[in-house]
């Protein structure tokens, strides 16, 4: 079909599953790779992107494909006790579950996989597929007076990290700001508040587990995966 959505890329990440994702782009500076397809491992077609800082990446809720859709769905920043249409969210399930992030360029490198792009800040999962790639553009993109509706109603949900040293010591340099700075933003859902819980998640070669009392996130265990 003429008009059938093709995966262009994927993405490498360190977020290997879904618990543990930032909730919007931008929120870790974490670096990812984006490689092509083979149908798609063209140089000319990234002439002139590295002009650009920034873009938006189109891309598939492959985990949240369902038969159904749902006309409200409850938002994360609300704790998810609140319905809300699904148009007025960011929610993943929806009639067509795509994506849609900001990622700032940091620029191209050539593998055997041809060339991919270097990116920070992105909220996708390990080998999410990419539909499309566009530059961000600051003159049309950006809007200082927009409202975020719901969304402008900060929850208190930075969390202060106690990472003992000697597991902190575990995570490579370059991938540590990136863990404290994910962490700190509270991965758990919003309407779970159990203080005896023990929260676990990939990140990287490694399987993190924590748990949270008095707004305090204390690391328990670094595991090598």
């Amino acid at each position: 079909m003429k008009n059938e959505l093709k995966v262009i890329a994927r993405i490498e990440t360190d977020y290997k599953t879904k618990f543990g994702i930032p909730r919007q782009s931008g929120l870790v500076d974490l670096e990812a790779l984006i490689v092509f397809e083979p149908e798609y491992r063209n140089d000319d077609a990234l002439r002139g992107i590295e002009e650009f800082s920034h873009l938006w990446l189109i891309w598939n809720f492959s985990l949240a494909e369902r038969d159904e859709w749902s006309p409200t769905v409850r938002p994360p920043r609300l704790g998810g006790n609140k319905r809300m249409g699904v148009f007025a969210t960011r929610s993943p399930f929806r009639p067509n579950p795509i994506g849609l992030s900001s990622v700032k360029l940091l620029g191209t490198v050539k593998t055997e996989k041809g060339l991919c792009l270097r990116v920070s800040g992105a909220d996708l999962m390990n080998g999410t597929p990419i539909y499309d790639i566009k530059p961000y553009l600051p003159y049309t993109d950006s809007h200082p007076d927009a409202v975020g509706g719901f969304a402008d109603q900060k929850l208190n949900d930075n969390l202060k990290v106690n990472f003992p040293n000697e597991l902190l010591m575990l995570i490579p340099e370059n991938k540590k700001s990136a863990l404290l700075e994910l962490l700190s933003e509270d991965p758990r859902p919003h309407y779970i508040s159990d203080n005896d819980r023990v929260y676990g998640f990939e990140f990287a070669d490694f399987e993190i587990k924590f748990k949270v009392e008095n707004n305090v996130l204390t690391v328990l265990e670094v595991a090598k995966k």
